[in-house]
């Protein structure tokens, strides 16, 4: 019997997004329609996961009214979920997607704030229940009251007990999550650049940038490259995918797609050039969605052929 993957998301949203056919700043402007999704990292994440039929359970905290919408919203999307109520009230995250433009602007809360007990429930069932689950990712920002490095404890602990990682964040808790050394990240070239202060101007200086985080034992960097694809790195191979130009109508969860995807070709065995055509074409098909919908698995297989694949140290097109 598999093990589910567990999806962890500590500062979740509704996502609400409406549709303008036009913009007017300081205006009057009437919404065509509109739509309520369940968001975060890891929620997304745990959307696509479901629809490539993996077994997969979202964890994580939420509050109020919108927390229990949240929460009904999973499980009517057959996702099993446990989410520990903090005070407050769980965030909306605004999409505004106007027609005319093609363009997707986002306003998001800050989210509601966490004390010691809510922490406390939620570190003692994971560590009661970390050794039930195949891998567990671990993606987004932190509400107030959690401290910087939680990501690193939880991974600390999954790595104890023989659990794969995956790693989706940035600033703070990514920089203290690498330390704990999961199994895999998944950086975008900004937040790449920022933890190590350099500017990478070719493809080689962004792989050895994944083989200097690579070298403290992880095993698998995937960087996302927004339009220009993805470069995937492992000790002894690097991936380079570049999907057919799009226009996106909106990126929210193309990179947690992306993830998704990754996650999939790992449980299937799949080779690593598998694993960047599969996880490129995942994100360039959310991309290709208004809002916060993400890609099925029909959608992904029918663009695989879409995306060039080469390794960077073969230089040969494989597509």
């Amino acid at each position: 019997m598999k093990l589910p993957v567990l999806t962890i998301t500590l500062n979740p949203a509704l996502d609400k997004t409406v549709t303008v056919e036009d913009f007017v700043l300081g205006g009057l402007n009437r919404i065509k329609e509109w739509r309520m999704d369940a968001g975060g990292k890891g929620i997304n994440v745990a959307k696509v996961l479901k629809n490539f039929s993996v077994d997969v359970t979202a964890w994580g905290l939420c509050a109020g009214r919108q927390g229990n919408v949240l929460t009904d919203t999973l499980s009517s999307l057959g996702i099993p979920n446990w989410f520990v109520q903090a005070k407050g009230e769980t965030r909306t995250n605004l999409k505004l997607y106007v027609e005319h433009t093609r363009e997707t602007t986002e306003l998001n809360e800050p989210g509601f704030t966490v004390d010691e007990d809510v922490l406390s429930q939620f570190l003692d069932r994971f560590r009661n229940d970390i050794r039930h689950v195949s891998l567990v990712v671990l993606g987004g920002s932190l509400p107030k009251g959690i401290p910087g490095d939680f990501y690193k404890t939880l991974i600390q602990i999954a790595n104890e007990a023989g659990v794969r990682t995956v790693l989706d964040a940035d600033g703070e808790p990514f920089v203290h999550g690498i330390e704990a050394v999961p199994y895999a990240i998944k950086p975008n070239i900004h937040e790449l650049e920022s933890f190590f202060g350099e500017s990478f101007q070719s493809d080689e200086e962004i792989i050895d940038a994944a083989r200097r985080l690579i070298a403290k034992g992880i095993a698998c960097v995937a960087v996302s490259l927004g339009g220009e694809g993805s470069i995937l790195v492992t000790e002894t191979e690097a991936i380079r995918a570049k999907p057919a130009p799009i226009t996106p109508l909106s990126t929210v969860g193309a990179g947690d797609s992306m993830v998704a995807a990754l996650i999939y070709c790992m449980l299937n065995g799949m080779s690593l050039e598998e694993a960047a055509r599969w996880s490129s074409t995942a994100g360039t098909v959310t991309a290709l969605k208004p809002g916060t919908q993400v890609c099925t698995l029909a959608e992904v297989k029918e663009k695989l052929g879409s995306v060039n694949i080469w390794s960077i140290s073969k230089t040969t097109n494989t597509n």
